[in-house]
């Protein structure tokens, strides 16, 4: 008992990224035996070292990195446009009692509708396109921004407000001093989340509509049955999605290295 309590406290001083990637080497392994020991039929579910294969192949290609480029086109209009909407609103509604009473039940009401609902709408509006993406995008990623800055909006301090407006702070000034530091760890969150769910709604509409991409290229090797191509392209996919969280997280950290929650994180 007290060597298994050992062992468990020396894996818990273990970086977090070596944990990770030891993780990683699990999977990869289950997933190379899985079809080679005929759990799985191979066909369908390709052994990782095939599909590895592929994937450093598609490195050294051309239109793989066009394919990515369309993605991430529309990725980053899409949070773009979505964040900026969602910061003016969040601060002008979140600002005025009367305005999220007017408001709340038409954001709970809009809010749960899924993106994917969207894509006939989106097709019958702009057909195979960009902006197709970018409705899709902008619609999904736009809520996740919103509601975090309303909960930072909501959450700043009575007493310091009232204290701003005593001292003869403006409504500016006061968004700057005031609101704006107690609302930028929220809207830090809701730009991680809606960065990822911007990336999942690029690939949906690619998958469906047929928007250049790679969804649309996992959809023309799927139909092709080309199922190793198909699983190097997802498997791309997924690194996009982990790249984008490493970012954002980093630019979380500096953004907020003055706020207590950040510190403590750094110094644990």
């Amino acid at each position: 008992m007290s060597g298994a309590r050992r062992r468990g406290s020396r894996l818990d001083q273990l970086p977090s990224w070596v944990l990770g990637l030891v993780g990683v080497a699990v999977f990869l392994l289950i997933w190379e035996l899985v079809p080679r020991l005929g759990l799985a039929d191979p066909d369908y579910l390709p052994p990782a070292s095939q599909v590895l294969q592929i994937f450093v192949r598609n490195l050294g290609l051309t239109s793989f990195w066009v394919a990515v480029g369309h993605t991430m086109t529309g990725w980053a209009l899409g949070l773009a446009i979505a964040s900026v909407a969602a910061v003016v609103l969040g601060l002008v509604i979140g600002s005025s009692s009367f305005l999220r009473q007017a408001t709340h039940s038409t954001i709970e009401f809009l809010r749960p509708i899924p993106s994917v609902a969207l894509i006939p709408l989106a097709v019958l509006l702009f057909g195979v396109s960009l902006r197709s993406t970018l409705l899709l995008v902008v619609y999904a990623s736009f809520w996740q921004v919103l509601i975090q800055v309303l909960y930072g909006v909501t959450d700043v301090d009575v007493v310091a407000s009232n204290t701003a407006r005593s001292y003869g702070l403006g409504r500016l000034a006061r968004v700057r001093y005031v609101v704006w530091p107690t609302t930028l760890p929220y809207l830090m969150t809701g730009l991680r989340l809606g960065a990822a769910v911007a990336l999942i709604l690029a690939v949906t509409s690619e998958l469906v509509i047929g928007v250049p991409g790679l969804g649309h290229e996992i959809a023309l090797a799927q139909s092709g049955g080309a199922e190793t191509a198909m699983y190097a392209l997802v498997l791309a996919t997924g690194l996009i999605g982990v790249a984008i969280n490493l970012v954002m997280r980093f630019v979380e950290r500096r953004v907020l290295a003055w706020h207590p929650s950040v510190r403590g994180e750094v110094h644990a």
